[in-house]
C-alpha cells in the first residue's frame, strides 16, 4: 500500500487489476492484498476513489 500515492497521481480511478500492474505486482499483487483486507478489499477501493475525486 506504501506505493498507493504513486499509482494515484498518475490515475484518477483504482480498480483491484491496477493491483496487477506495476508497482504492485513486485510486492504480491492482488493475490497478497486479498487475504490482507479480505472481504473489505472492495470497500477500501470504493471509498479510496470518492475521497480522491472530490
Amino acid at each position: 500500500m506504501r506505493r498507493m500515492p504513486d499509482h494515484v497521481a498518475n490515475a484518477f480511478h483504482t480498480e483491484r487489476d491496477d493491483l496487477e500492474m506495476s508497482p504492485f505486482d513486485g510486492q504480491g499483487g492482488l493475490g497478497k492484498k486479498v487475504p490482507l483486507f479480505g472481504a473489505k478489499m472492495d470497500t477500501l477501493l470504493d471509498e479510496l476513489n470518492e475521497v480522491l475525486v472530490a
